[in-house]
């Protein structure tokens, strides 16, 4: 196919859609040297390197757990004869659906006297259960919530892979072990290292977890001084902001220096005999599933039933109604279809760019739009709250407003459905482009009737991305969200807040109901692993 230069208004329009994308980064950047901010002079400051440091050394164990346990997991169930393993793959990825702040109440609830296990435990005679708080307890959540987006990319690859080399290291006289390390593990260095990356990116932006674990990361404190001490704040999070580039700037010299690997799997994979390692195994898989799933679930379950059984009996009444969490989540789910619609029209043409006319300005926005994921949600908040508190005539009219929320909001998670996007493009076939063109068939018709068809399932891929993404976002919904729109996660994290944890596990319990039921439609069902 010969291509033909990008239209001029897809090119206008790719880079408008670029520059809103980089918008609140480059904000921010520039409030630190008009606002009195002093980020060079902070970066020695205790005040800073304190928060910075915990940041570090979380986001490295939190990394490092979650890319072991991951990888673990998806060798036990795709490269083995564990029993069920079917069966494991289709309930592994399930973490993904709770919000970490909500599964970190959940761990501190239940532990605490009169929560769940400290009853279980107290009729066998353990009266004292651990109380998870600071490091240990917000890096347990988060290993625990965040280990699938090592898992997903690491099974697929393992299910990818052609068994011949295996296959030659174990005739050659390697263990299993041996093969694993010198065959297996550099052909699934990429998977391991993006999945990685996500997991260090969420760790070092998450706000619910460590807030609820009363352990002070960068988050944190620009939380708490975003109010009070405005430039304090800003160079914060410029802080976290370059500590952010920079780690994924390191991660992509990394991953060039990976081997290319192929992505066609030419001979079976090899399926090893766990032998006397089969209960070990197993134990592995079921105790995740335990602390990560049926867990945090049946602690919300045990809050919720509690919560309605003691207002029938006359107790306290609750503090929310019916109709109080119809509004809410009519509301997150409002706002995030939204979202998830504007994200897909926003990236579109910049994947068209990028994939039909290999545009140079395309190619230009795709990265821009990629390195937004890197920036945490609250830095875009923060951003984007003082900038409708300077900017006059616009920010008046955009403040408190559905439309400040729903452009934060497609910020933090446009990149999601970029990717999607691109490879949406990409599928559709040149050779039926052409003959669409020969027919005579312009180019809005040669869209409709040509590419949409074949694209749709790859879009509506990338909207669902965006909108799971969007459900359980908290630090923008908290600080963007207008006054008397209230969201299901900022109902639960201020219920749980106020000790209100009957009506905290009604509301978590129809988030993550709803968040497991879209996860299946949209992305479990029609994943490669399953």
């Amino acid at each position: 196919m010969t291509r033909t230069r990008a239209p001029r208004e897809l090119r206008t329009i790719g880079l408008i859609g670029s520059l809103a994308f980089a918008f609140p980064g480059l904000y921010l950047i520039w409030r630190n040297f008009t606002s009195g901010a002093d980020p060079l002079g902070l970066l020695f400051d205790t005040q800073t390197l304190e928060p910075f440091w915990r940041t570090v050394r979380l986001a490295v164990l939190v990394s490092a757990s979650a890319a072991a346990l991951g990888t673990a997991l998806a060798w036990c169930t795709t490269r083995t004869d564990l029993s069920f393993r079917r069966l494991w793959r289709v309930i592994l990825p399930i973490p993904l659906v709770f919000p970490t702040f909500i599964g970190a109440a959940a761990f501190i609830r239940t532990l605490n006297p009169g929560g769940l296990a400290n009853d279980v435990l107290g009729a066998i005679g353990i009266n004292e259960t651990p109380e998870l708080r600071g490091l240990l307890g917000a890096w347990l959540v988060l290993t625990l919530f965040c280990y699938p987006y090592v898992y997903l990319p690491v099974a697929a690859r393992l299910r990818q892979l052609p068994g011949s080399f295996e296959q030659s290291a174990l005739i050659l006289g390697d263990t299993a072990a041996q093969a694993f390390r010198r065959v297996v593990l550099r052909q699934i260095s990429g998977s391991l290292t993006a999945g990685t990356l996500l997991v260090f990116l969420y760790t070092i932006s998450d706000f619910g977890a460590v807030q609820l674990m009363r352990y002070d990361t960068l988050t944190r404190a620009i939380e708490s001084n975003y109010l009070a001490r405005p430039p304090m704040a800003f160079a914060l999070s410029l802080i976290l902001l370059i500590f952010a580039g920079l780690v994924v700037l390191a991660e992509r010299a990394v991953n060039r220096r990976l081997p290319e690997v192929t992505s066609r799997r030419i001979s079976q994979p090899v399926i090893y005999a766990l032998g006397r390692w089969k209960a070990a195994a197993t134990l592995l898989v079921g105790g995740t599933l335990l602390f990560g799933v049926i867990a945090p679930s049946a602690a919300l379950i045990d809050w919720a039933a509690d919560g309605l059984l003691r207002t029938q009996r006359g107790g306290r009444p609750l503090t929310i109604n019916f109709s109080k969490v119809v509004e809410a989540a009519t509301n997150t789910l409002t706002s995030s279809v939204i979202t998830g619609l504007v994200a897909l029209l926003a990236v579109a043409p910049i994947a068209f760019l990028v994939g039909r006319y290999r545009d140079r300005i395309g190619h230009v926005a795709h990265s821009i739009v990629i390195a937004t994921f890197a920036v945490p949600g609250i830095l875009i908040a923060l951003s984007l709250r003082f900038w409708t508190l300077k900017s006059g005539f616009f920010g008046d009219l955009l403040y408190n407003s559905m439309a400040l929320l729903i452009f934060a909001y497609v910020v933090r998670f446009g990149s999601l459905a970029m990717g999607t996007a691109l490879v949406a493009v990409k599928t559709v076939p040149d050779g039926l482009h052409d003959a669409a063109s020969t027919l005579g068939a312009d180019r809005w018709r040669r869209f409709r009737s040509v590419d949409l068809p074949v694209m749709r399932p790859g879009l509506l891929a990338a909207a669902g991305l965006v909108i799971l993404s969007t459900m359980k976002e908290l630090p923008i919904s908290l600080i963007i969200a207008p006054i008397g729109f209230p969201t299901l996660t900022t109902r639960i994290f201020g219920s749980f807040e106020d000790a209100f944890v009957a009506e905290a596990g009604i509301m978590a319990v129809v988030l993550v109901c709803a968040s497991a039921l879209l996860s299946w439609f949209l992305v479990l069902r029609r994943a490669d692993h399953l």
